[in-house]
């Protein structure tokens, strides 16, 4: 049986990218801020209990009171922390070394037979590592791992150090990576990624993101049962059968559609809640999501990652449900509202899939947009 392979890739959060680096390159959610401001702080009284030791002067010589009131040398208030902080963290964690790749007795190295690299130009970090034989650069910024074959690496690490980034190395044996379920408990779930797929380069590559479907629908299933009776609530949606998918959505639909005597689904109250929601204005980052359209038409929109999923069925209910003359909105989605008006104009309802095979976004309407791993996703809009 083929051993299957899973990547660990942390995104960037606030300017915390050492972090992210050395969890990236440990392949595991090792370090938090705290953990290496621990560090930092260590360093910083190691530096001046040394000073104090050995400048001339001690704790009133000028070098000594200079470092003083500069602050701490190993972390700026950004939270940025300093290459002794990193090398420490692996150091004390795994006993392994991070020196410069220039270094003597490392450039003459083969590049491709070491472990993985730590990445730095002024305040960002990133690291690559080596995954089943394969380098991957996993760069907090970037939205997926990024392979690097053996033929480019030296040419992309001298590249690097030409934009002006100092290159550290891992020549030891690093972790292994992950193989197994029980593996991934040791990093956060939207961060992982099945190799094979990034391998094939699919752009719906799964993750092993918190599944949307496991909270859906509310109190009691229609078999009369709790949600929480060892059922379809607490499972993800791989374990359920046609069925039991099919239910959740109903569920879901009969919560956010259903009409106050409780009878059949109601597309217009379904729609009327849509269109009170208010969508903000587009935020300068966050969730990054490409909507594809029913005629084709295909534009990228961010939304905050802590929205529920439905604000994007808000957003997109906007487009086909209101006068687009009155939108802020692109001009492509103005000519999308044209194209589906007589769709809009039948009252007809439209549904949101996400990923591959592609899963109904309504069981999840309630849950973040984060949560549902859709940053990076393209979400497909049709007609019912």
């Amino acid at each position: 049986m083929t051993t299957q392979y899973w990547i660990y890739h942390e995104r960037q959060d606030a300017l915390l990218c050492g972090q992210h680096a050395l969890n990236n390159l440990l392949q595991k959610n090792e370090f938090n801020p705290s953990i290496l401001a621990d560090i930092a702080i260590q360093l910083d009284q190691m530096e001046l209990a040394y000073m104090s030791q050995n400048n001339e002067g001690g704790v009133n010589s000028k070098d000594y009171l200079k470092r003083v009131a500069e602050g701490s040398g190993n972390v700026d208030e950004s939270g940025n922390f300093s290459i002794e902080v990193l090398r420490s963290a692996l150091m004390s964690r795994h006993g392994l070394e991070l020196p410069n790749i220039r270094q003597q007795g490392v450039s003459s190295m083969e590049i491709t037979n070491m472990s993985g690299f730590i990445c730095n130009r002024s305040s960002h970090w990133f690291a690559i590592r080596k995954i089943n034989g394969r380098f991957w650069n996993l760069n907090s910024t970037n939205e997926r791992p990024e392979l690097i074959s053996h033929f480019n690496l030296a040419k992309e690490m001298e590249g690097l150090q030409d934009e002006g980034y100092s290159v550290f190395c891992v020549v030891d044996a690093l972790p292994p990576p992950c193989t197994s379920e029980s593996m991934m408990d040791q990093g956060l779930p939207q961060y992982w990624w099945k190799e094979s797929d990034l391998l094939q380069g699919k752009s719906n590559a799964m993750t092993r993101d918190t599944d949307p479907w496991k909270d859906a629908g509310g109190g009691r299933r229609l078999d009369g049962k709790p949600k929480n009776d060892q059922g379809k609530g607490h499972r993800p949606i791989h374990e359920l059968s046609e069925e039991e998918q099919l239910q959740a959505a109903i569920e879901v639909s009969m919560m956010h559609s259903g009409n106050a005597n409780g009878g059949s689904a109601s597309s217009d109250s379904f729609v009327a809640e849509l269109l009170s929601i208010d969508v903000k204005a587009e935020p300068t980052s966050g969730a990054r999501v490409q909507i594809r359209m029913p005629g084709g038409a295909k534009f990228v929109r961010k939304f905050n990652g802590d929205d529920p999923v439905k604000v994007i069925y808000a957003f997109v209910a906007s487009l086909f449900y209101r006068n687009y003359d009155h939108l802020s909105q692109p001009k492509h989605a103005c000519i999308v509202l044209q194209q589906s008006s007589d769709e809009a104009k039948a009252g007809k309802l439209f549904s949101l899939k996400a990923k591959f095979p592609p899963q109904d976004l309504l069981p999840a309407i309630d849950s973040s947009i984060s949560s549902c791993g859709l940053n990076g996703e393209a979400i497909n809009v049709s007609w019912k």
